[in-house]
């Protein structure tokens, strides 16, 4: 099964911000919008980076409150591991165990965004998955008799 079955279902809405944007209007916007990460696109569509409630709270921690007013870009990850369409779920969700990650841009041919996909809606996927897969086999079992 691939990202493209995840997207299918939830849909391709994502929320980004410009890099210009202050810390501080990061953390209400997310509060606000009730996610946890914003992908960085000053274009829209070209990921510029990703900023987390994860690394924000780090940013904090290492360089205290005074990055409140700075822009996002001086905190946030440049370097965003993406995925596509039809990459594999399995691929996907190992990646994010392995590389402690729990956001992925789904990006086109041309490496612009489409989506996003977090830990949440791969689990989501598995557990519907396991329910599914529960609810044939008791099906299987009663017909069988």
């Amino acid at each position: 099964m691939t990202i493209s079955k995840i997207l299918s279902q939830k849909g391709t809405a994502v929320h980004t911000a410009r890099s210009t944007m202050t810390v501080e209007e990061a953390i209400k916007t997310m509060w606000e919008l009730e996610i946890s990460a914003l992908v960085i696109c000053d274009d829209g569509r070209r990921i510029d980076g990703i900023v987390s409630d994860r690394g924000i709270i780090r940013a904090l921690a290492s360089q205290g409150t005074e990055i409140m007013g700075r822009p996002i870009a001086d905190i946030m990850t440049r370097e965003v591991i993406t995925c596509r369409p039809t990459d594999r779920i399995n691929d996907i969700m190992a990646q994010m165990t392995e590389r402690r990650i729990r956001h992925f841009p789904v990006v086109d041919g041309e490496g612009m965004l489409m989506a996003l996909v977090s830990i949440g809606d791969v689990v989501k996927h598995r557990i519907d998955q396991i329910a599914n897969d529960a609810e044939h086999m008791r099906e299987y079992i009663t017909n069988a008799r």
